[in-house]
């Protein structure tokens, strides 16, 4: 108890500082770097090396800014501003310094370590949504199929997790899934550095936001997220075992998560958050835990295009789930690759049926599934064993005759008795190739062996002559013979059928191996 107590009278102590701050920091001096500061279309700047400035924006990615007109002096100043406001001292015996308002994130290295000069960057966490539909589908940020896929995953409170490298858009994205959440769904964020400022956005909903310290860790502060009773649990960033920790703790006692991970792609997910575990957890159990609660991974990534410059996309959507075996299971939905091309595949009947219990139909209308890659088969390569025996017996159940066997069956409906002679040859040859072969016969053929020219039967001594149910001593063949032989092959089971044919071929063999020479 005195934990929560604790945590929550060190947030409030901070919100109440935080006050104090932004309104200080509102009076800093920053001369020609707040140019870059206003700037929307800015998201960090970065000073080195005795005067030289790195910008990053949302179209041109980084690049650097001549004649900017800051140097060392300006950035000392600022420097010191801070430290003052903060409490802090910024000199050779504390040559880092952290410095935080409500949208603007500071870190100096002091000249007595950065032996080229003092260095900053500045990271901007505005307290608004950068990313809107429209202007993600015409970048080609993400396709409408996803996007409304991925809104209707946040309304059916799925749990999501964003991955990507340093700069990728990570936070943003969460943001605006965030955004899509019922209003009166509460929502707590936990960050040991703000970002998130849902409740800065959404003043009007029920948002609690904390911030980890020292003092007050991730487990601290989640036993007082949960006596809040939230719906939803923001974490900034899973990036220690604790954060982890607090993940599994989450998604288990039944809240809602959206967090973010360093990871290079949607499926690597589950093992980079085991990676960060400290203690020696059984794998196999705790990628179980991930896989069952953690519906949807997503990737996001940064990078340069010929045509359109620096670009962000989403490049990933993947399911979790666990099978029917209780196998970790995951299912590549969508993928976009570097060149532009993309792979689509339809969710698994678990994230439908995942949905429906969350009372949200999915709308599969604009989803697209061109045959891509289905990673169920890969992970678990019995299925298509299973799936390929199946085929093979609905074949043989299914099983279709040619239009020569057609002919040959009518004949011998419609005729009392019928002569050998009134069959054609393409006829005869359909029943002789359908028919076991007689030990009384074999193929002579003519001409060199690796080309049959011409085949005919020829008879053997009398003694091996076995009785020809259509030997010329016996070329009356009744209707009701026929009738019958037809009614025995479709009683026969599917086995039954496999066994036949697999006689019939060996006999085939057998005969073929006493083909005469020419």
């Amino acid at each position: 108890m005195n934990g929560g107590i604790n945590a929550y009278s060190i947030n409030r102590a901070e919100e109440s500082n935080t006050t104090v701050n932004d309104n200080l920091f509102s009076n800093i001096d920053f001369g020609p770097m707040k140019k870059y500061l206003d700037d929307d279309n800015i998201t960090d700047i970065s000073y080195s090396n005795n005067g030289q400035v790195w910008l990053k924006s949302l179209d041109k990615g980084v690049y650097r800014e001549e004649n900017s007109g800051i140097d060392n002096e300006l950035i000392e100043k600022i420097a010191f501003q801070c430290a003052n406001i903060m409490g802090k001292t910024f000199n050779m015996a504390s040559p880092f310094l952290d410095s935080e308002s409500a949208e603007l994130r500071m870190n100096f290295v002091h000249d007595s370590i950065a032996r080229n000069g003092i260095a900053v960057v500045f990271r901007k966490t505005p307290a608004k949504i950068r990313l809107k539909k429209e202007k993600l589908l015409e970048t080609h940020y993400i396709t409408l199929g996803i996007h409304d896929f991925l809104i209707q995953c946040v309304k059916g409170h799925c749990n999501i997790i964003v991955a990507g490298e340093t700069g990728s858009g990570k936070t943003e994205l969460v943001k605006y899934l965030a955004s899509h959440t019922a209003e009166n769904e509460k929502i707590i964020t936990i960050e040991d550095t703000l970002e998130l400022h849902l409740d800065r956005i959404f003043p009007k909903r029920d948002i609690v936001a904390m911030k980890t310290n020292n003092i007050a860790s991730y487990s601290d502060v989640l036993v007082t997220c949960m006596r809040q009773n939230p719906k939803w649990i923001l974490l900034s960033e899973v990036r220690s075992a604790e954060a982890v920790t607090a993940v599994r703790n989450s998604i288990s006692s039944g809240h809602y998560i959206l967090s973010t991970i360093h990871a290079d792609k949607a499926q690597s997910i589950p093992h980079r958050m085991y990676s960060l575990l400290e203690s020696n957890i059984d794998v196999e159990q705790f990628m179980t835990t991930v896989y069952r609660y953690i519906q949807l991974g997503i990737y996001v990534r940064a990078r340069y295009d010929k045509k359109q410059g620096f670009m962000r996309e989403l490049a990933e959507v993947c399911e979790f789930y666990v099978d029917e075996k209780n196998t970790p299971q995951y299912n590549v939905i969508y993928q976009k690759n570097i060149d532009g091309t993309e792979i689509n595949k339809m969710p698994t009947q678990h994230l439908i049926t995942y949905l429906q219990n969350q009372g949200v139909e999915l709308d599969i209308s604009n989803l697209k599934d061109d045959g891509g890659l289905d990673m169920n088969k890969t992970l678990n390569p019995e299925l298509e064993k299973e799936e390929n025996k199946e085929e093979i017996k609905e074949n043989v159940e299914q099983k279709v005759e040619t239009p020569e066997e057609q002919k040959v069956e009518e004949k011998l409906g419609n005729t009392e008795t019928l002569e050998i002679d009134d069959i054609s040859d393409e006829e005869k040859k359909v029943q002789f190739d359908s028919a076991p072969l007689l030990n009384n016969t074999s193929v002579e053929t003519t001409g060199s062996s690796n080309e049959v020219n011409e085949e005919k039967v020829v008879e053997e001594p009398k003694e091996n002559v076995v009785e020809n149910p259509i030997s010329e001593t016996n070329s009356n063949v009744t209707s009701t013979e026929v009738t019958n032989t037809v009614e025995e092959n479709h009683n026969m089971t599917v086995n039954d059928l496999v066994d036949k044919n697999e006689a019939e071929n060996d006999i085939h063999a057998n005969n073929i191996s006493r083909i005469v020479a020419p």
